[in-house]
């Protein structure tokens, strides 16, 4: 007689025949950086992260992060915000300074950047517009190649666009092949839905748009076959790597875009899914590191083979040994 029981009867037998554990090396854990000096800064909405100033994330970083992908804004005082955005390609903006700083504290850091406009321009969308107030797609991603270009001149091994502009890969790609920068990974937030989760991240980074919203660039959750195909399209542009964002309402899009790639797929475990999660656990609704654990395993079985998350510092408490 079948009994599955067999393979679950004690703990040793669950894990000789389990899903390995992810590896810390799987984790890519994204910083706020703020301007300054001492300033680390809790977010409100995000229990256990942090706005960092580039000294203080030196001071206290996390043994077991292996990689990072960095988030810059605009803050009183420190420049002006503009229809362009341009503060994003600014070679003495933050993020610029603190890619050589991490580079040479730790050398065997993995140091990705965000490619966006939203934190830099004034109307708080992904890049310019133009005369009807709509987000002006090709001069957004000339922009973008400037940013990626200021980030790869600074060191960073790898630039992540999160614009969702059509063509920005291309672009971005042709920008740095053009400037020598033949080795920098190019990171494609290659499907990134137009979420409701983001509200924590916008918190932190201040990047709410000022007006509308940016369904009309972002990818549709009602739209699955579109939804693949931004994915599919970046890979043929020149993507070194493929990312679904956000993860945990998205696992069917991570599984469909790992079965039609052979390319890394990234999953961006977002704001709101982490702040859900310690949300119920204050409520007394459940073990936060085991719910957060639970929730990091379905990203991985679906088929992920890197995922972006808040929890990254927290990789000893959500996979014990």
């Amino acid at each position: 007689m079948q009994r599955l029981r067999r393979l679950r009867r004690t703990a040793a037998i669950r894990d000789l025949f389990a899903m390995p554990r992810p590896d810390a090396c799987q984790f890519i854990w994204p910083v706020f950086l703020v301007e300054g000096k001492n300033r680390k800064e809790e977010i409100a909405s995000m229990p256990g992260q942090y706005r960092w100033s580039v000294d203080r994330l030196v001071e206290e970083f996390p043994s077991g992060v292996r990689s990072v992908l960095l988030f810059g804004q605009v803050e009183e005082g420190c420049g002006e915000k503009d229809e362009l955005g341009s503060l994003a390609a600014d070679p003495h903006g933050v993020v610029a300074r603190a890619i050589p700083v991490l580079k040479e504290r730790f050398p065997d850091l993995v140091v990705l950047t965000d490619v966006c406009l939203c934190a830099y321009t004034s109307h708080g969308h992904c890049g310019p517009r133009d005369a009807d107030g709509d987000v002006d797609n090709d001069a957004a991603c000339e922009m973008l190649a400037r940013v990626a270009v200021c980030h790869a001149r600074a060191g960073a091994d790898g630039v992540a666009p999160s614009a969702m502009m059509d063509g920005q890969i291309a672009a971005i790609r042709a920008a740095l092949d053009d400037e020598g920068f033949m080795k920098t990974l190019l990171v494609a937030y290659s499907t990134k839905f137009a979420s409701t989760m983001y509200g924590p991240f916008r918190d932190a980074e201040n990047s709410a748009p000022g007006q509308g919203d940016r369904q009309g660039y972002q990818a549709s959750y009602r739209d699955f076959g579109t939804a693949v195909r931004e994915s599919l399209l970046d890979e043929a542009e020149g993507a070194d790597a493929l990312m679904v964002k956000p993860a945990l309402w998205y696992l069917d899009l991570i599984k469909e875009v790992r079965a039609r790639t052979l390319l890394p797929v990234m999953a961006y475990n977002v704001s709101g899914e982490y702040s859900m999660i310690h949300a119920a656990a204050a409520a007394g609704q459940c073990d936060l590191y085991a719910a957060a654990r639970e929730s990091l395993y379905a990203i991985f079985r679906a088929g992920a083979t890197q995922v972006i998350s808040y929890w990254a510092p927290y990789y000893d408490k959500v996979f014990p040994a």
